[in-house]
């Protein structure tokens, strides 16, 4: 990096403000928070605001899995093995789980005072598209790939 230059900090191109789910607000709930706002995760919170877990599309997608002791792998929606059963009937079953069910627990985090490049290495490293940006264990923002892609427009000249 330059000398004189100041690396550029989560703060300084997080999203915010961030909007968060309480833990056991409903499936239904998230999804209506997600689609009104256009987002792709949801940080979730305890009842004092900590992050305990991360809510994201691909959450209420349908998943393979292996059944235990098998090499048998059927299809999984929201955590129920699908049946005869069906789709529609799941979903209908699951609007009222709450999301601590579904949610991803092991979150990865990032301080607000943190440089761009540790952000660009944590959603390298692991795979994943934003990160909940935490003071003090409450969400204050959110960095993802997309406000990256926005600083290279936006701010070609950023060193990080």
């Amino acid at each position: 990096m330059a000398e004189g230059l100041n690396p550029m900090k989560v703060k300084d191109l997080m999203s915010q403000p961030v909007i968060s789910i309480e833990q056991h607000s409903s499936l239904a709930d998230a999804a209506r928070l997600m689609l009104d706002n256009g987002f792709g995760s949801l940080p979730v919170v305890d009842g004092d605001g900590l992050l305990v877990g991360l809510v994201t599309e691909s959450s209420f997608s349908a998943k393979s899995k292996g059944i235990p002791f098998s090499t048998f792998r059927a299809p999984q929606v929201l955590g129920q093995w699908l049946s005869e059963k069906g789709v529609d009937e799941i979903f209908d079953a699951s609007r009222q789980i709450p999301v601590n069910e579904i949610m991803v627990r092991s979150v990865v985090t990032i301080d607000e005072e943190a440089d761009v490049s540790l952000a660009v290495k944590l959603m390298l490293e692991h795979d994943i598209n934003r990160i909940p940006v935490v003071r003090d264990g409450v969400p204050v923002g959110i960095i993802s790939r997309h406000d990256l892609l926005r600083m290279m427009i936006e701010k070609p000249n950023v060193f990080f």
